[in-house]
């Protein structure tokens, strides 16, 4: 099942976007982690699948969001290997179509993993769906093979501060520099800033004294079903 965690702008606390994260729970196994079927989708290959049934059931929620009156964008992880596919462009576009769905409440969540090989072809993907309105975040800024050359060519709207610099900022100096600095170089770079893993009202003080944009994480809340997203969103 899709389940989505909201974002939160920072000051205000009003939802305005969802991640997608996908949730399994067996008859028999009960609740399986990600952590546990994520590594074995993307080792057979399955995970392009996985991704594609995601993508399009995050864009009909989206849909049916905004035809609720509940303007929301929804953010779904791509892996590597999904947008690589030589259709990926083409289905995402048809799945847009179907739905009904304005480009602009898409976003679509690349990690630096997804970059690293065949920086050309990415940017070419990127430029095209974002001609047509979607945006795009990099996932987990700083813990991969972060190069400030490919950084500047890319089509982005927002970095995303991985959870591992936000569990400690408080009471570890060097994480505290390293978000800082990823939100300094974003608003440079003229991008959003987005931190995920903020579990106390102490940490978002902070990333919000730090100058970031938004926060997702245990504070505001776990990821849910979209229908109580929307109860979430409208009713409060």
């Amino acid at each position: 099942a899709v389940h989505f965690q909201p974002q939160v702008h920072i000051r205000s606390g009003r939802i305005v976007a969802a991640e997608a994260l996908l949730r399994w729970t067996d008859p028999e196994l009960g609740v399986i982690s990600p952590a546990a079927f994520i590594p074995l989708a993307e080792e057979s290959g399955y995970v392009v699948a996985l991704d594609a049934w995601v993508l399009e059931q995050s864009v009909q929620e989206a849909a049916r969001w905004l035809a609720m009156d509940m303007p929301v964008k929804v953010s779904v992880n791509v892996s590597a290997l999904e947008f690589r596919q030589p259709d990926f462009v083409d289905r995402l576009k048809s799945v847009l179509e179907a739905s009904g769905l304005p480009a602009q409440w898409l976003e679509l969540e690349l990690t630096e993993s997804s970059l690293v090989t065949d920086v050309e072809s990415v940017i070419r993907k990127m430029d095209a769906l974002k001609a047509r309105g979607v945006r795009f975040s990099l996932d987990d800024f700083g813990t991969g093979y972060s190069s400030l050359a490919y950084l500047k060519q890319l089509p982005l709207e927002q970095l995303k501060i991985d959870k591992s610099f936000v569990r400690d900022l408080l009471i570890d100096q060097k994480n505290a520099a390293i978000a800082s600095t990823i939100i300094t170089l974003a608003r440079s770079l003229g991008l959003n800033v987005i931190a995920e893993g903020v579990e106390t009202e102490a940490q978002r003080q902070r990333l919000a004294e730090l100058g970031c944009d938004a926060y997702q994480g245990y504070l505001f809340g776990r990821p849910v079903t979209a229908d109580t997203l929307f109860a979430l969103t409208v009713h409060g």
